[in-house]
């Protein structure tokens, strides 16, 4: 009976939590990686396949000046400046909040972190999309509404939990006030007031 009970302890036994620590061990991978990078490989992918492309029809030094030429038009010309900037915004915006939640370990006790889906501008700021994994929720993220306005370097941050299905959760990275005066008006009566 007990050389049964020590052949089975020693018997390989299948994990009910296999699937977690393969997508724990991809996180931590390259592929986890440039899933988290997937935007700034995007534009070098972009950047690179465009120089390239250009070397064929031009020198290396002409293409190179070329691509420059582009970016400060777009920098240059306003809608497409601002346009760029808001979308750099959600860019980093995504990687700070990816790097609170492991931080401040709002992550899993197998360390997956919550995926951030989609990051899009508004007219105050960023709104992220945060799909929570099981074992964490709106409410951690609610805790920590000073943590992700320090992060994000915004005015304030609110945080809404999905009706429909909870584990859908947006967080609203609010940089500037658009109801906010451009610039102070001197009230008359308060330089009539004091004399």
């Amino acid at each position: 009976m007990t050389a049964d009970k020590t052949a089975a302890s020693r018997a390989p036994r299948i994990s009910p939590y296999a699937m977690d620590a393969m997508f724990v061990t991809v996180h931590r991978s390259a592929a986890g990686a440039a899933w988290r990078w997937r935007t700034e490989l995007a534009t070098l992918i972009a950047a690179a396949a465009a120089l390239w492309r250009l070397t064929l029809l031009f020198t290396l030094t002409t293409a190179a000046v070329i691509l420059v030429g582009l970016v400060l038009v777009v920098l240059a010309v306003p809608g497409s400046r601002r346009f760029t900037v808001r979308r750099l915004w959600c860019v980093l915006a995504r990687h700070r909040i990816q790097r609170l939640c492991w931080e401040a370990r709002l992550h899993t006790r197998a360390g997956r972190l919550p995926l951030v889906l989609w990051t899009r501008p508004t007219k105050v700021g960023e709104r992220v999309h945060v799909l929570c994994r099981a074992g964490i929720c709106a409410e951690d993220f609610e805790d920590r509404i000073g943590e992700i306005r320090a992060a994000c370097c915004a005015r304030d941050a609110r945080v809404t939990r999905n009706l429909r299905w909870s584990q859908l959760v947006t967080i609203d990275v609010i940089r500037r006030d658009t109801l906010a005066a451009a610039r102070h008006i001197p009230s008359p009566l308060v330089a009539r007031h004091s004399a």
